[in-house]
């Protein structure tokens, strides 16, 4: 009898787009933050770029961008299809070997 595994597609998690533990926490939360669809805030850096930073888990910084509105978009793409369970359909893998020795 022969069987064949289907192959299953990994849903990708928050996790695994801001790292286990976050890889930057924003200590300084200011108190009259404007949270943007409850979820998170975008905040300058001292270079002029554009962070989001996230309520759950607090602090964690998100997607950084050069201008204000593509952080904006960007964040609320990326925890849509999060939500959704559709971020795999967009994302691969890349600089990745399959068994092959360089």
């Amino acid at each position: 009898m022969i069987t064949t595994e289907a192959t299953t597609q990994r849903i990708p998690t928050l996790q695994d787009s801001i790292g286990d533990p976050p890889h930057t926490i924003e200590q300084n939360i200011p108190e009259n933050v404007e949270w943007i669809d409850d979820a998170f805030y975008v905040k300058k850096t001292r270079y002029g770029l554009h962070t989001s930073v996230l309520k759950e888990p607090l602090g964690a910084q998100f997607i950084t961008a050069v201008e204000y509105d593509a952080c904006l978009s960007v964040t609320r793409w990326h925890l849509k299809c999060l939500q959704d369970g559709t971020l795999q359909n967009y994302s691969r893998a890349v600089n990745t070997t399959s068994g092959v020795k360089l």
